[in-house]
């Protein structure tokens, strides 16, 4: 197969290490910086070209788009689509990931449990807003933050109010959610390919801190899936219309809570925690894609 790997930097963990597993197998692979490539859009087709050379013969792309290059990155994205290029993440199902908001109102339509959400902009509506939510502590997060950035802890209502009006002030959009406190600073990152949880870690918190996020300094440790938790990150990221994602979850009294499905959800530390092959098995599920037939799975927008 010709494959090219939507991302910024060939160097990054995870684009390497997927460079690495599809040579490995025998298959071409190219590295296309998403914002290098342009296009042309007409009635009589669509056309990529990538340093001064037209993108022709690619078979599948996989998406790594960061989120500070979602908008660009996914009509890259998108312009493969309508050339009939095998994508495991269609350009929609990123976008519906990247949103927070948009997200959690999907699964949850879909009967997908996650912690109580609540979203407003009117500062007069605040203080029935947090009502609405209940008795803190909250977690307020913005809507497009990554990586645990943007996402704090507010214990009293005072101090609820006091972030919301921050954030307002930035005319950031954000989200209020309730804290699950029995989860005790951790969370779950299920590795989702194609219908199969092929790798799961359990991250905790640093003392004092209540964001499991590897990047901010929490620990990764094997874990075993419960069949409710495995059965909710695949269907999280069916409804969503991911081929590949990271689902992270939060073990509550209610059973598995869905925090965030990532649609770019990194290698490295869950390669190195699991053990598991995850490159490997993004490609085998490339191989098995084009052994089926043409086809695609990519899911238009809900």
């Amino acid at each position: 197969m010709k494959l090219a790997i939507l991302s910024r930097n060939s160097r990054l963990y995870s684009t390497a290490r997927l460079v690495a597993a599809a040579r490995a197998r025998g298959h071409r692979v190219r590295v296309l910086d998403p914002l290098r490539c342009y296009m042309r859009i007409s009635r009589d087709g669509f056309a990529v070209h990538y340093g001064g050379r037209s993108l022709n013969g690619v078979d599948a792309v996989i998406p790594r788009i960061g989120a500070s290059v979602t908008f660009y990155g996914t009509a890259v994205l998108r312009q493969f689509e309508m050339m009939g290029v095998y994508t495991p993440s269609s350009s929609d199902a990123v976008l519906r990931a990247r949103d927070k908001l948009r997200s959690l109102q999907i699964l949850a339509s879909h009967g997908i449990d996650l912690p109580v959400t609540v979203f407003g902009d009117n500062p007069d509506d605040t203080a029935d807003l947090l009502n609405m939510l209940g008795p803190p502590p909250h977690v307020i997060k913005l809507n497009e933050g990554a990586q645990g950035s943007g996402v704090v802890l507010a214990e009293k209502p005072a101090a609820s109010q006091s972030v919301i009006e921050a954030f307002r002030g930035l005319y950031a959009n954000f989200l209020v959610q309730e804290f699950v406190r029995e989860a005790e600073g951790r969370d779950i990152r299920c590795f989702v390919v194609g219908d199969q949880v092929v790798a799961a870690m359990q991250r905790a918190a640093v003392d004092g801190d209540f964001r499991a996020n590897l990047h901010r300094g929490g620990t990764g440790s094997r874990v075993k899936l419960s069949a409710a938790e495995r059965d909710v990150a695949l269907r999280a990221a069916k409804v969503l219309g991911l081929g590949i994602a990271g689902v992270d979850l939060l073990r509550s009294k209610r059973g598995p809570l869905v925090l965030e499905v990532n649609a770019s959800p990194g290698l490295e530390g869950i390669e190195g925690v699991s053990g598991v092959d995850v490159a490997g098995a993004m490609i085998e599920h490339l191989e098995q894609h084009r052994a089926h037939g043409p086809g695609t799975a990519n899911q238009r927008d809900t």
